[in-house]
């Protein structure tokens, strides 16, 4: 039930958002697999719920036996100093997840079901493989759970992470100004989705674009957005097709080549490279 509400509410704001403020005016509101990804939001929302619980609770138990001090240091901290360090702690490690399944070909088998998408909107953030999620939001979940943040820093973090998360992908032409770095936005991570070659391998974090700054990964390029998105080995668009798709993609290393080509790091004159 609260899923289901979860989606009425996001569905009855961001539907008139992306008719207020349409990136791509055309494209319709049901658009192509429209249904394909509300089935990976209804279907996996429970087994990646039950994923995330059990990697938060070990993570727990462990942290409670090996750094009691820390936890009860961190504990006591005033709630707007715990929030931003709980955003931070966790999106670093979130980068870093990120951008591994973008690296190895293992991971991004599973990663390149989300890329696949070819029409960007708020349902799109939902199609996502549960073994990418728990394994991405779970190792980004775990700072936030074993240093002992308060509980209501861990719920709105959570909160924040899931409407920040289905606007990034919805299809609105919104700009940042001088925020663009310090919050991420759909011009930030549709960039992320691109097939353009210049912007594979950028902009891995979830809400903190300096990470990609920091890091050199950042592709933002001024007053563009882009033209399409999706990768470029063929994948079937229907959820059992996808779900089943790391396992029988047996060519998944020479797809990861042909998809998510590695560059090198940033200098001076180019793009920074990663392989993400």
């Amino acid at each position: 039930m609260d899923l289901l509400k979860t989606v009425f509410v996001a569905a009855i704001i961001f539907i008139p958002l992306e008719r207020l403020l349409a990136l791509k005016p055309q494209q319709a509101i049901r658009r192509s697999h429209w249904g394909n990804d509300l089935v990976f939001l209804l279907v996996n929302g429970f087994p990646i719920k039950f994923g995330l619980l059990a990697v938060t609770a070990a993570a727990a138990v462990v942290a409670e036996r090996m750094i009691p001090g820390v936890r009860s240091g961190v504990a006591g901290l005033p709630w707007w100093v715990q929030l931003p360090l709980a955003i931070v702690l966790s999106d670093l490690v979130f980068y870093w997840m990120h951008r591994a399944f973008h690296h190895f070909p293992s991971l991004w088998k599973f990663h390149a079901v989300h890329h696949s998408i070819e029409e960007m909107d708020w349902l799109a953030a939902s199609r996502v493989h549960p073994v990418d999620q728990i394994m991405t939001k779970g190792a980004a979940l775990i700072p936030v759970v074993a240093l002992g943040f308060s509980d209501w820093v861990m719920a709105t973090y959570a909160l924040l992470y899931f409407w920040q998360s289905t606007f990034i992908h919805a299809n609105v032409r919104l700009r940042f100004g001088p925020l663009k770095f310090l919050m991420a936005s759909p011009e930030f991570h549709h960039w992320h989705h691109s097939r353009a070659a210049e912007a594979r391998d950028r902009n891995f974090a979830g809400q903190l674009p300096f990470l990609d700054v920091l890091f050199g990964t950042m592709h933002l390029p001024r007053g563009q957005m882009p033209a399409s998105y999706g990768i470029d080995q063929p994948m079937q668009q229907n959820y059992l097709a996808q779900m089943l798709y790391p396992v029988l993609a047996a060519d998944a290393e020479q797809a990861r080549r042909e998809d998510e080509p590695q560059v090198k790091p940033a200098d001076s004159s180019t793009r920074s490279s990663v392989p993400g």
